[in-house]
């Protein structure tokens, strides 16, 4: 009795001992694939690659920002206010002045963005009533300038050294009624400064938070980029895939290239498919 007893205990200690190894292999196989796996998965998430495979906190962010966005415009109608009222201080927009005069800027986050309008000859059949410019500041990008993505961009430039403040992110066109109509970007000499590559820009979107005391507009620029991260993304690749067509010295400072991808939205539409958003 007591050998077979030895001779039961033994087989079950084998067997769990062959649990155990197939566990480790198994482990191992994981983190073998991961390791391959995973850079790939990230790099085609930010060249727009799979883009219907969003985790569920990715899509639960979108949906949030929509509502978000509803509520915003559900505050100015109680108020009986405009998206721009207080930011224009109850006066008609001057063409290209800046709203506010020296940009709104979040000192904390390092973003900052201005609202300003163009007379209708600049832009021939535009429907906007202006439009949102939105940058980043030195602090969010100076390191990335080293990373191998924007060195490679950097040679579209001529001076890619030169010294500027801040880099141009994404526009968001509006209409009279203070509702999103459009995406664009625009060329260096546009705005003044320069741009950075899609992979970083794109992590700078993703990333952002605006607090400038502006709280609707800040709200609103916030949502809109949360919404549309998909479709900027298109934006940012087809606006490098023109300039690297182009590939010219002096592109950037070029005016006859002046808006370098656009795109029409239509923010109802968005919102009432916002349950099937991926």
């Amino acid at each position: 009795m007591r050998f077979e007893m030895q001779s039961q205990m033994r087989q079950q200690m084998r067997r769990q001992e062959q649990v155990r190894s197939e566990e480790v292999r198994g482990q191992k196989v994981r983190s073998e694939m991961c390791s391959k796996v995973c850079p790939q998965v990230r790099a085609e998430e930010l060249m727009g690659m799979g883009r219907n495979r969003r985790s569920p906190p990715a899509r639960r962010a979108t949906q949030v920002a929509g509502q978000r966005l509803l509520e915003i415009y559900a505050g100015l109608a109680r108020r009986g206010e405009h998206l721009l009222g207080r930011l224009l201080g109850g006066e008609i927009p001057r063409q290209w002045r800046h709203y506010p005069e020296d940009d709104a800027i979040d000192q904390r986050s390092g973003f900052q963005w201005f609202y300003h309008s163009h007379s209708p000859e600049d832009r021939p059949g535009a429907a906007e009533h202006g439009h949102i410019h939105l940058f980043a500041r030195r602090k969010l990008w100076s390191r990335r300038l080293r990373s191998a993505h924007e060195i490679e961009f950097a040679s579209l430039a001529d001076d890619p050294a030169q010294q500027v403040s801040t880099r141009h992110l994404i526009t968001i066109g509006l209409d009279a009624k203070g509702i999103p109509i459009s995406l664009f970007t625009v060329n260096s000499w546009v705005t003044g400064d320069l741009m950075l590559s899609v992979s970083n820009t794109a992590l700078l979107l993703e990333q952002m938070t605006l607090a400038t005391g502006n709280d609707d507009v800040d709200a609103l620029i916030e949502c809109v980029v949360r919404i549309y991260k998909d479709e900027i993304l298109d934006l940012l690749l087809r606006r490098d895939s023109l300039l690297y067509q182009k590939r010219v010295p002096g592109i950037l400072g070029d005016e006859r290239l002046e808006v370098l991808s656009e795109i029409v939205i239509d923010v109802d539409e968005k919102l009432a498919r916002g349950a099937n958003w991926s």
